[in-house]
Order: structure tokens, then C-alpha cells, then sequence
């Protein structure tokens, strides 16, 4: 079976568990589905809307999610900051579901519009139709606010010779700041790194590869001052002169990177 079909399969047999239950009002599809951009490894994002709050019971949202098919594991969202999230593998066939349980108030607040695939009385249509989605952008000021004590403490490690902490957080800066602000440069929504290799430019790309560093103080140094290189071009593409740069702080550790790579 193809990515589309299993989804379509998985999709309609979770609309005949919930149709029969009152309490239920309607099931959703986010993420990749939206775009069209779901393929044999994609996972499945469903959101499910009730007039009770399931969300509050993990115990009551596993009940549901059995219903649905056989699951391996599931556990919920808090490594990502989503409680009302349940992520399931299911298996026969092996499949990634994130199942988010909502109220109907909740639904309001929406970072996109999923595409509604069952409801009562058409209410999750009639509140898309009311609202606005609004995917989050970072904040520019918060960014540069911290970027220099991010750099520094990165450097930190690099002179102390934590190799691997230092890997992680280089891998940080691109999640946080190089990533998201690279996506907007390129016109697209800023997702961490999500799909960068696609969605670049061939200059941008190849620039973000070169913070990607081994586990050398050399090397960890060229990746660092290349994060610096790339953030520094970023701010004259999307920053405006509202946004309060700090100078000051990036003189100072820039200084003190110079003088820590020249003595690794």
C-alpha cells in the first residue's frame, strides 16, 4: 500500500470509533497532510475536538487511541511542551500518529487550518471560517538579546575541552536561530531545521552545512565563528532598525573567541 492509502485507511477507521461516540465533534488532519507533502515517511497528525476535556486524563486518551489499532508505545507530549498530545506507534501497519485532543475553545487558537475530514454540524468548519491561523514567528529581539551569551558560552566550552556539549549546542543555535531564520529569508514558515535541505537556497545551504562540526576544538571553532558569519547576514536581511543590536557584547566575545581558538 502506498503512504496515502495507509493514512487514507488509518484516517476512516478512526472516523468509525469516534462517529458512535457522542461526546466527539469532529477529527481534523494537520502537519504535512495539509500540503501535500506526505510521503512513505511521513507521520500522521490528527487532531480530535470533544466536549469533554480528554486531554486532562492520559490514561482516558490511551483508552481512545487502543480503539483505534493495535499500539506498540504511546506516550504524551511533554519532552515537546504538549500535554494534550498523544504520540502513538501503531503497528500492522508500523505507523507514527500524533493525536492531539482538544475542546472546542481550543480550536480557536490554531498556528495553521488542518483539513477537516469529519465533524457535527459542520463546527469545526464554522470556526476556521471565523478565525485566523497564526503560525509563530521568532521573536528578533529576544534572538539577539541572547545570541552573544549563547556564543560565548559555546566558547566556554570549546576551552574546557566538553567536545560534545559543544556539538549540541552549535546543533542549538541551528534549531533556535539559524534554522527558523533561514526558512523566513527563503519565504517559507520558520519550522527549527525542518527541511532545510529543500527548502534553501544552494548559497544558504551550503552555508548552514559548514557549522556542522567534529568532534575537534578546530573544527568546533570554524563551525562557531560560521554560526556568527550566517546570524550576522540574517540581521541585515530581516532585522529592522527597531530591533536594539548589542554591539558591545559582540566585540567582547568575539574578542574572547579569537583568543580561545588561539590557544587549542
Amino acid at each position: 500500500m502506498t503512504s496515502s492509502t495507509i493514512f487514507d485507511s488509518f484516517i476512516q477507521r478512526v472516523i468509525g470509533v469516534i462517529e458512535k461516540s457522542p461526546d466527539m465533534i469532529g477529527l481534523a488532519v494537520a502537519g504535512s497532510w495539509i500540503t501535500k507533502e506526505t510521503d512513505a515517511f511521513s507521520d500522521l497528525d490528527l487532531i480530535l475536538v470533544s466536549e469533554n476535556n480528554i486531554s486532562q486524563d492520559p490514561a482516558q486518551m490511551k483508552a481512545i487511541a487502543n480503539q483505534f489499532g493495535t499500539i506498540l508505545s504511546a506516550f504524551t507530549g511533554e519532552h515537546v511542551g504538549e500535554l494534550r498530545v498523544l504520540i502513538c506507534l501503531y503497528d500492522e501497519p508500523l505507523l507514527h500518529v500524533d493525536l492531539k485532543f482538544l475542546l472546542p475553545d481550543e480550536f480557536y487558537a490554531r498556528v495553521e487550518n488542518p483539513l477537516v475530514v469529519w465533524e457535527r454540524e459542520n463546527r469545526l468548519t464554522e470556526i476556521i471560517r471565523q478565525t485566523t491561523s497564526n503560525w509563530p514567528y521568532p521573536d528578533y529581539q529576544w534572538i539577539e538579546d541572547r545570541f552573544w551569551v549563547w556564543i560565548h558560552y559555546a566558547t566556554l566550552k570549546i576551552g574546557r575541552g566538553e567536545l560534545f556539549e559543544t556539538l549540541d549546542f552549535i546543533s542549538f543555535l541551528r534549531t533556535m536561530v539559524l534554522g527558523p531564520l533561514l526558512l523566513i529569508k527563503n519565504g517559507h514558515q520558520p519550522r527549527g531545521v525542518r527541511k532545510l535541505e529543500t527548502k534553501l537556497s544552494a548559497t544558504d545551504l551550503a552555508a548552514i552545512q559548514e557549522t556542522v562540526a567534529t568532534l575537534d576544538k578546530k573544527s568546533l571553532v570554524t563551525a562557531l565563528w560560521k554560526c556568527i558569519s550566517i546570524y550576522e547576514d540574517l540581521r541585515t536581511h530581516l532585522f529592522n532598525d527597531s530591533i536594539e543590536l548589542k554591539p558591545e557584547a559582540e566585540k567582547r566575545v568575539k574578542e574572547y573567541l579569537h583568543l580561545t581558538a588561539k590557544s587549542t
